[in-house]
């Protein structure tokens, strides 16, 4: 304990709760939608597939803003990229609580509050930024357990709704986003003084650079998968535990933030996991885990025994947002900011997948079955890939012991 208080203390500490703060309103306002669309459904008569697009849409949102606001970031700092998005988030609200009248509307609204999924591109170079290399780990770690605003979004927006109606939850949002902007402002400091591994330069000379390197479409990939998987199944749950299952709105709600709470809690294990064993190791065994788990739970079994599995596939796939960025923590140190956009963009379109097939699929075939086995079998292929770039990797090692041994 003391270790680790001592390596908090290491830093800029301030910036870092700042970073916490803007991260966990930030998820609470991404997720707003996914926790009342129960709600919104009802209101208007939706089908399936308009159930998945409703919550998936800013998940999609949050994706394209990634790409921007991490090279942002990068380039003008993340103290006043982090201010802009928050202002963004009290418009989006605003607009859900005064407007949104229609279906239509509503959709706008998601892909609006799509701004507040592109806090992760800010919240992790800053907590990176303001501390010394030998303590960046934990710091990031501690920056990204903020995504627990889904457990907070999913917990009390139903309970909420129930008493002023799912538009005066939107209202009330504006209250959080509001004092988190002025303690944002006031405890995060300028980049001045702030621990740097890389300066600023053109934004988009350092995205090409990063897309000429295979590595970074491979992490892309793998983390739409469990980031993707984690606030996918976040936003979709309540729906799915109300339809499948005849759940209400708070204990579809319940479910979804039990869920939330324990992907968010081993995130940070999967970091410190990593770090210990190796991170291509610990992500094969990841990637097959959720496979079971989600697969188990494509055959629908009894309420009891598809909640205990849903936890722990959703705890799997937080434990595997850690692994992943370890990796990237690891291979993209100097452009961490602009990492965390590009990557985390795959993520958030990952999310927005992952709904949409969900709806869509019990559409087509009648059953929400169809779309856990699906995503089953992208973890199995996500499985391949970790065995490939392992196997990569050992013959590079080889190479590289060869020439280091060859007679000169």
């Amino acid at each position: 304990m003391r270790t680790a208080l001592g390596a908090l203390r290491s830093g800029h500490w301030p910036s870092l709760v700042g970073a916490w703060l803007h991260f966990e309103v930030s998820f609470m306002v991404w997720l707003l939608i996914g926790a009342l669309g129960v709600s919104i459904a009802e209101e208007f008569g939706l089908t399936a597939t308009q159930k998945g697009l409703l919550v998936a849409l800013p998940l999609l949102g949050g994706a394209l803003l990634r790409v921007v606001v991490g090279p942002c970031s990068d380039r003008f700092g993340a103290k006043p990229t982090g201010l802009a998005l928050l202002l963004c988030e009290f418009l989006a609200v605003l607009w859900g609580w005064l407007g949104a009248t229609s279906y239509l509307q509503v959709l706008g609204v998601g892909l609006f509050l799509g701004v507040a999924g592109a806090s992760f591109a800010v919240a992790l170079p800053l907590a990176s930024r303001a501390y010394p290399p030998a303590h960046q780990g934990l710091a990031m770690g501690v920056a990204a357990s903020a995504n627990s605003g889904t457990v907070l979004a999913a917990f009390f927006a139903p309970r909420l709704g129930q008493l002023v109606g799912w538009h005066g939850v939107f209202g009330l949002m504006i209250v959080p986003v509001l004092l988190t902007t002025v303690l944002f402002a006031a405890l995060v400091r300028g980049d001045t003084g702030i621990f740097r591994q890389e300066s600023r330069p053109q934004w988009w000379g350092t995205m090409v650079d990063m897309l000429r390197l295979p590595s970074a479409y491979w992490l892309c990939c793998v983390y739409a998968v469990t980031f993707g998987g984690f606030v996918g199944f976040c936003s979709f749950l309540p729906i799915f535990f109300h339809d499948q299952y005849g759940l209400d709105l708070v204990a579809a709600g319940t479910m979804t933030a039990a869920c939330g709470l324990a992907g968010s809690l081993t995130r940070p294990f999967g970091g410190y996991t990593a770090d210990r064993l190796g991170g291509l190791k610990v992500l094969g065994g990841v990637f097959l885990g959720i496979a079971a788990l989600t697969g188990a739970i494509g055959q629908l079994p009894h309420l009891t025994q598809a909640a205990t599995l849903m936890v722990i596939a959703v705890a799997t796939m937080g434990f595997g947002n850690g692994v992943v960025f370890q990796v990237v923590s690891d291979r993209f140190q100097k452009q961490i900011g602009t990492a965390s956009g590009l990557i985390g963009a795959a993520g958030g379109f990952g999310g927005f997948l992952l709904p949409s097939w969900l709806g869509l699929l019990k559409d087509v075939t009648g059953t929400y079955g169809s779309g856990f086995l699906l995503f089953a079998l992208v973890c199995v292929a996500a499985w391949l890939s970790v065995a490939l770039a392992i196997r990569r990797s050992r013959r590079m090692d080889n190479r590289l012991n060869d020439v280091g041994h060859f007679p000169h």
